[in-house]
């Protein structure tokens, strides 16, 4: 039986992240914190592209899985609570958008489209989840190749 270990090392792999540019300023403290952390896995070839806001994110990370030229995807972007039920409606298909682009295909897809009642909570998550998805991006494309090795 073969036993698949977390691999972190980020060498060779080639990512690709979408930013969501509404609530900006917690965006551009998860993609920096992002950065820094796919820099120390030494991961090289990176690709940022920004949209609108969380409802546009799935739709450039298909367009970027569709490419067959990344190993993984991450989101990064903030939907704070606010008077209205549209922040459910947010919340909840952007990340039913999400699943569905790594299912589609094939490519995993980090999330971090934070979700949070203010935005105190979100600027107080921003660095450490854009950490969390530089790591989750490349321990899962580690592991696709893994699978895509070892199943030939």
């Amino acid at each position: 039986m073969a036993e698949l270990n977390p691999e972190t090392s980020g060498e060779g792999l080639r990512i690709g992240i979408v930013r969501s540019r509404f609530n900006e300023a917690i965006g551009i403290a998860m993609l920096e914190a992002c950065r820094e952390r796919l820099a120390e896995l030494r991961v090289a070839t990176v690709t940022e592209v920004s949209v609108p806001g969380a409802l546009e994110a799935p739709l450039a990370l298909q367009r970027l899985a569709n490419t067959g030229k990344y190993d993984a995807l991450i989101a990064l972007g903030a939907v704070i609570r606010g008077e209205t039920y549209h922040f459910e409606i947010v919340a909840n298909q952007s990340a039913s958008g999400l699943m569905q682009v790594q299912l589609d295909g094939g490519v995993p897809v980090a999330n971090g489209i934070l979700t949070t009642e203010d935005e105190k909570q979100a600027r107080a998550r921003a660095v450490s989840k854009g950490r969390d998805c530089a790591e989750v991006a490349v321990e899962m494309a580690n592991l696709g190749r893994s699978i895509a090795k070892n199943h030939r």
